[in-house]
């Protein structure tokens, strides 16, 4: 596999992008398009909150009805959640909107927003915007990175990369951008994502791979416990590789699902490491449990908890927070088997053996938490079967950022 310098979703072939201010905020780049000039198979995985924003009930109901899509549209600043009846007749206007500047049919085009929730889309703004931003549409590397930068609201940077992988003697790339740093938690996808592939593959098996992929990858992302209305990851094939079509579980599916997850854990670690006024990315490791589903449990359990995410911000080694937190998950272990060491650039520590602390060094803790990137390995000693989750720490930052949030 090779990595695509500042790849995004324009990097994959037949694959343009755009994005432009047209008014829904103040200032920022608020309106984004994403292109296939082919039909291309489409997936998604959407929030599992009761509270479902329109676009999310327009995508879930194309993706599972419909074959194929060529326009991804989305804006940032509302997110069209809370919206009654007038919502979803705003989202149905907004991709017929779409469709007619695109000479499709509004059932080939996804629909996302994100922004406050409660608020009607600026239905006016959004319609005379989408020509402007279609004008800007190109396939090259600047434009998929703007892409990237309309759709973000309390994102600090854009987030985006693709790679190169061979199928069938051809070159398939996988491209992807991604938003979210706030209201993120695992739950489906947490954030809205966007994966293009020139893979020729069957709808079937791309919806297999990207469902399996999602639970190891964007499923195991917290920053606060708060998971979104609008959370989506959509993925599109347009099959312009021109590699044989995938339709079986064999070595080429593999080496598609294997690249698929490289996108998706390089952006849900991105997702964590930008965490709304996070300085730290966290990752905890569970090693050692009976089953995947207790790993699972325990590495969310521990990277969700307050106490620890205010530990790692003060780089402070209070290991009694993380296994408070794993004793809280509701799953069963013996905490006098439990080993535990932080590790970081700054280089490894065991703070635990056997359920006791070890006569660690606090300085050298302190050092070693001290960095961007910090994390727990948690060995139970209790099966074969682990488990990673990302977060991130708990700051000032992110009090001040949601206290005035729709200001």
């Amino acid at each position: 596999m090779k990595i695509i310098e500042n790849g995004t979703v324009t990097s994959p072939i037949g694959f343009f992008g755009a994005g432009a201010h047209v008014g829904i905020k103040k200032e920022k780049k608020d309106l984004a398009l994403i292109y296939s000039q082919v039909d291309a198979k489409a997936v998604g995985t959407f929030t599992q909150n009761i509270v479902k924003a329109a676009p999310v009930l327009w995508d879930k109901m194309i993706v599972e009805n419909y074959d194929h899509a060529r326009v991804v549209a989305i804006n940032s600043g509302v997110a069209n959640a809370c919206t009654g009846d007038e919502g979803l007749i705003c989202n149905e206007q907004f991709a017929k909107s779409v469709a007619d500047c695109f000479n499709v049919e509004k059932e080939e085009v996804l629909i996302c927003s994100t922004g406050v929730i409660g608020k009607q889309l600026p239905m006016d703004k959004i319609i005379t915007g989408i020509p402007k931003v279609k004008q800007l549409l190109s396939d090259n590397q600047e434009a998929g990175v703007i892409v990237a930068q309309s759709i973000m609201t309390t994102d600090t940077m854009p987030k985006h990369l693709a790679v190169e992988i061979e199928i069938d003697n051809k070159i398939v790339t996988l491209g992807a951008c991604c938003k979210g740093s706030g209201m993120i938690h695992p739950n489906m996808a947490t954030m809205l994502g966007f994966i293009t592939t020139d893979c020729n593959i069957s709808k079937a098996l791309l919806n297999k791979a990207l469902k399996e992929v999602i639970q190891d990858t964007f499923n195991m992302v917290s920053v606060d416990r708060d998971t979104s209305t609008n959370d989506t990851v959509l993925l599109l094939a347009n099959g312009l590789a021109d590699n044989k079509e995938i339709v079986d579980e064999n070595e080429d599916y593999n080496t598609f699902k294997e690249a698929l997850y490289y996108v998706n854990e390089y952006l849900a670690k991105a997702i964590a490491g930008d965490g709304e006024g996070a300085t730290k990315l966290l990752e905890i490791q569970v090693l050692g449990a009976n089953s995947i589903k207790q790993a699972k449990v325990i590495a969310k359990s521990v990277c969700t908890s307050p106490l620890v995410k205010t530990a790692v911000y003060g780089n402070d080694a209070n290991w009694g927070r993380l296994l408070c937190a794993m004793g809280y998950s509701g799953e069963e272990f013996n905490p006098y088997d439990v080993d535990l060491s932080i590790e970081s650039e700054f280089g490894c520590l065991q703070l635990v053996t056997k359920g006791m602390a070890t006569d660690y060094d606090e300085q050298i803790a302190t050092k070693i938490l001290s960095s961007s990137e910090v994390k727990a390995i948690i060995n139970l000693h209790n099966g074969e079967c682990k488990a990673t989750a990302w977060g991130c720490d708990l700051t000032y930052d992110y009090i001040k950022i949601n206290a005035d949030y729709r200001s």
